[in-house]
């Protein structure tokens, strides 16, 4: 083990360079190596909470200052972060968990410091959407290996509906996030609005204890996460099968239908929109009805 510390000891580390730390989606053991020596050498660490990485930091035997950097005050806490790298301090900036700026914090801090005429220096590490898709076999190879990274969908029924209308016909996989509160709900607009059989894996606290990653069809996933409680407790991260992986989505809408029954929608009843649809567009009825129940739910 010794030689693998020297190792990263023995590397470069400039002054005045920001560095964007990954750091373990839920097991501590995966932080690396040289994640470790840069959090033990910094001058400061800023963070999306303190309170989560000085946790962190106490599991790996190390104390360093902390620097709060979040959603709310990213912008203004970045200008003094230039301030401190301009001065030659080192600084590494860590997520609550995985790779910041990926449905994280960063993507402003990192800006900044660009814009300054400042280095800064990613370290690759743990991420939930790739651990997902490092097991979702077949799933990822359609589209030549492609995948659409998603984030997480929006929390109001209908736009979260015509977001998923928006991604059924992309012809490769695609990765979202969802928090224990919303999983069922996530679930079920996939349900109604996917073909049936479209495949679906449920990666459920990924690296933890009580990791889960099982794959199934959109219209098993409702039950699947009612059969257990405890199922519905933990970050999820969902990885949708490609339109193009499955012969049986021939029915679905295609984009130009459901772009069609989306104009529909505002200003005629979800019926009335999926029959004119289908007249204007060739498409099934019964599947761009479902479709807009799908978007109209809790409407």
């Amino acid at each position: 083990m010794s030689d693998w510390i020297s190792l990263a000891a023995g590397q470069s580390y400039p002054a005045g360079t920001l560095y964007v730390v990954a750091t373990p989606i839920g097991n501590v053991a995966d932080l690396s190596l040289r994640a470790l020596h840069v959090l033990g050498l910094a001058d400061a660490i800023a963070c999306e909470d303190t309170r989560n990485t000085g946790q962190l930091l106490s599991r790996v035997g190390l104390q360093r200052p902390l620097v709060a950097v979040h959603e709310h005050n990213e912008r203004e806490a970045a200008g003094r972060i230039v301030q401190r790298l301009a001065a030659g301090e080192c600084i590494a900036y860590v997520s609550d968990a995985g790779t910041p700026g990926i449905s994280d914090p960063g993507a402003r801090l990192v800006e900044a410091v660009r814009a300054a005429g400042l280095p800064v220096v990613p370290l690759p590490g743990p991420s939930a959407a790739v651990a997902a898709l490092s097991v979702a076999g077949e799933m990822l190879d359609t589209g030549a290996g492609r995948f659409t990274f998603v984030g997480f969908l929006p929390s109001k029924p209908k736009a979260r509906g015509e977001a998923i209308a928006a991604l059924a016909s992309l012809d490769h996989a695609w990765v979202l996030y969802e928090a224990p509160h919303r999983i069922a709900e996530t679930l079920a607009a996939l349900a109604a609005g996917l073909p049936p059989t479209r495949r679906l894996l449920v990666g459920r606290e990924l690296t933890k204890l009580f990791e889960e990653t099982p794959v199934m069809t959109v219209a098993e996933a409702p039950a699947w996460l009612a059969g257990e409680a405890t199922r519905a407790k933990g970050e999820f991260v969902l990885v949708v099968e490609g339109a193009a992986a499955n012969a049986a989505d021939d029915g679905a809408p295609d984009a130009q239908a459901q772009r069609v029954l989306s104009l529909l929608l505002a200003e005629l009843p979800a019926k009335r929109a999926a029959k004119l649809a289908a007249a204007i567009t060739g498409a099934s009825t019964d599947a761009l009805y479902k479709l807009a129940l799908a978007q109209r739910g809790g409407d």
